[in-house]
Formats: structure tokens, sequence, C-alpha cells
């Protein structure tokens, strides 16, 4: 009954709170795939907010409504994946129907069946596993088929009773959004300070426990 009620606290988070808070919210929450394979999981560490239709970077920018964006539109949890240089890319849908905003994850670190997922990653080791948007689908083995499936019952889903939190939150620019004005700058990226997974980290930077609380 408890997971219920944790899961259900999480819808209501999302069907309440920002798109940046519920960016925030997800770091140190912990994400499973249940697959053929055996269920692979880790937290997620580092992602990034798009504001559609204000935010120039979003896909939705200007209320922007095609095939491609459909998942944007539905309603909070939603999974939105579109392909970017080849890859797959994870979002997840934070607002009601009809307000096409989400969040990009873009890091998590690995736990459960890390065997399956460096198999998936074709043998790629360390952060290398999962420090990137199109890496770490890539080891959660997600195809496009889970495209407007839930991330709260689906396959693909979140564990609440499973979630670490974070020591401290840094709120950077995101990645790749040039040429956009405001938006370029603007403080939209929120990562796990410390952690290894966390796009281009620095080593210098990674903290002994990771980032996270005890």
């Amino acid at each position: 009954m408890e997971k219920v009620n944790e899961m259900e606290q999480i819808i209501e988070y999302f069907n309440h709170e920002t798109t940046e808070n519920i960016a925030k919210y997800l770091l140190g929450m912990y994400i499973e795939h249940e697959t053929p394979n055996g269920k692979l999981g880790g937290y997620i560490v580092d992602c990034e907010a798009y504001l559609g239709p204000d935010d120039e970077a979003a896909h939705s920018y200007g209320m922007r409504d095609t095939p491609r964006v459909r998942a944007m539109y539905e309603k909070p949890g939603t999974i939105y994946l579109y392909t970017m240089h080849t890859h797959l890319i994870l979002n997840m849908i934070t607002q009601p129907v009809g307000i096409p905003q989400g969040v990009m994850i873009r890091g998590f670190e690995p736990v459960e069946g890390l065997d399956q997922m460096i198999m998936n990653r074709h043998g790629r080791l360390g952060v290398e596993l999962s420090n990137g948007p199109g890496k770490l689908v890539e080891a959660l083995g997600i195809k496009p088929e889970l495209y407007g499936r839930s991330i709260f019952s689906s396959s693909l889903h979140l564990v609440p009773e499973k979630r670490r939190f974070p020591k401290v939150i840094d709120a950077l620019p995101r990645i790749g959004i040039p040429n956009k004005g405001v938006w370029t700058e603007r403080p939209l990226r929120y990562v796990v300070r410390g952690n290894p997974y966390i796009t281009k980290q620095r080593k210098k930077l990674i903290d002994e426990e990771n980032g996270w609380r005890k």
C-alpha cells in the first residue's frame, strides 16, 4: 500500500508543480526498465526543463503541433521520445493536457542490470555507460514503442521507494542550445553536484559519495 501511495504522490506532484520544480524533483529518482533480459535501472542525475510554447529551444515552441510532438500535448507523465543524431532521447511530459512542457533525462547513475547495460552499450564502461541522453536510452534498452506510454505505469517507470537525495542541486544552462536568445543561457538544466554521470563532468568536481546524502 505504501508503494501505491508514493507513486500517487509523484503523480500528484507532476499534476501541480512547475516543470522546473519537477526537473529538480526527478534528481535522485530511480528509473527502471523491465526488459526481456531483466530489470535495468539507476538514479537520474542530470536533466533539462523545456518550457514550450515560449521556450525557443522546445520542440513545441509556438505551439508547434506535428505528429512528432503529439505526446507533448498529452497528460503529465507521458513518455516523449525523439531521435537526435541517430540517438533516441527520453523526455517526460510535466504539465496538464494541452500545455507542452517536459523534462529531458540527460544522465543517470546505473545500478541494476549492469552487465546487460554494458552489452546494450557495446562494451562501454564507467561513466561512458550513461552520462548522456542517447547513452542512457541505449543502456536501458528503451525502444520507440514506448512513445506515448506513461512513466508511472509502463515497462519504463519511476520507483519512488528506491530514490536517493542529492546533497546539492546545481542549476546550469542547457547543453547544445545555441542561438536561442535568452533561452540559451537560462539555467534550466539541473544536476546532482559531484555525480560522475553528469554530462561533461570534470573529474576534479566528483564527490566521493557521488553527490548523495547519506
